[in-house]
């Protein structure tokens, strides 16, 4: 392990007691939000969201919709913001995430849907914020200060808040259990770094990466292709594994390097025998996830809406050592900030 130790690792290795905390702290908000949501259910739902947070949106999208049968949208705040539409929004579910809660857009498209009748829901770090005043309920993510520019510990976060909420709504133990076990998990998957770091290793020359995931864990892609552009300077696109196959296949042919996400979930057959065709194809393919034979194989927690909580984890120490092996400091990405605020 190389001597220099960045804040966003730090920040990463945070996660199982961020984890604990929240769902220690947050029972009496989870029970209240579920029990609002069984008694007005709400006919469809859509997201509120930005980088980071959008790609958790991502996440939540797949577990509400498999998890309720509820339709989810994500909703575009420039609608609201710059052209001036009023949706109508009445008696839906909207979820709005921010680490940060100040952004302009998502609080302005918080404050007129619950104005429009709509159940508002706010999953922010910063509970005195904008974000968290304007909607009706909030989820606190119980971070802490997170100081480095890519968020880490507040997308895990991101990720766990809602599903206890999801598992009262469903009655599901088994994701009940998952969740009370997955601070473990996580501590486990953060003794695979020295794993992470040389998976890393070779890709250190790369100058773009693809990722490719389906259903849960495709918010999770989304993600990866993000810090790898903030921390590491790489042109990385995240794809379903599915869509790759079709025009995106060209680049195979460029020598393009490929890392996919793997699951224990209902979409693990369809996405094994699609990395299958790309290895067939002498793709430069390496999974990271739970199923058996993955690259980087991180632990199964027992439900499929907590395994990709570890694998997004696994991936941040994948990232923060890939800057490290190209001789990068993740914690100063040029042009970045911690907080962007968008209108």
């Amino acid at each position: 392990m190389t001597k220099f130790d960045p804040q966003m690792l730090k920040e990463t290795r945070q996660a199982p007691e961020v984890v604990a905390r929240q769902l220690r702290e947050n029972a009496s908000l989870t029970a209240k939000i579920a029990q609002a949501i069984a008694e007005r259910r709400p006919p469809f739902a859509v997201t509120v969201a930005r980088g980071s947070s959008d790609h958790a949106c991502t996440v939540l999208k797949y577990a509400i919709e498999t998890g309720l049968g509820l339709p989810v949208a994500s909703l575009g705040p420039s609608v609201h913001t710059l052209y001036g539409a009023k949706l109508n929004l009445a008696g839906a579910l909207v979820l709005a995430v921010s680490q940060s809660g100040a952004s302009p857009d998502v609080v302005e498209n918080v404050r007129m849907a619950r104005e429009g009748g709509a159940l508002t829901v706010a999953l922010v770090n910063v509970e005195d914020s904008e974000l968290a005043q304007a909607a009706e309920f909030t989820l606190p993510l119980r971070c802490g200060e997170e100081k480095a520019v890519a968020a880490t510990k507040s997308f895990i976060a991101s990720l766990t808040a809602f599903l206890p909420v999801l598992a009262q709504l469903e009655g599901d133990q088994q994701l009940g259990a998952a969740l009370n076990h997955l601070p473990q998990h996580l501590a486990q998957t953060l003794e695979l770094e020295a794993q992470a770091a040389d998976l890393a290793e070779r890709y250190r020359f790369a100058d773009n990466l693809i990722l490719l995931a389906r259903g849960l864990n495709y918010g999770v892609a989304q993600e990866a292709a993000l810090k790898l552009k903030e921390t590491n300077g790489v042109h990385a696109e995240a794809y379903s594994a599915a869509e790759f196959s079709h025009g995106p296949k060209r680049l195979l042919v460029e020598g393009v390097p490929l890392l996919g996400f793997t699951s224990a979930d209902a979409a693990w057959p369809a996405t094994q025998q699609a990395y299958a065709d790309l290895q067939g194809s002498r793709a430069d393919l390496r999974t990271l996830g739970p199923a058996e034979g993955s690259t980087l194989r991180t632990p199964a927690t027992g439900h499929p809406l907590t395994d990709p909580v570890c694998s997004a984890l696994a991936f941040y120490l994948f990232a923060a050592h890939l800057a490290l092996h190209k001789g990068l400091d993740p914690d100063q990405p040029p042009l970045l900030s911690k907080v962007t605020k968008t209108r």
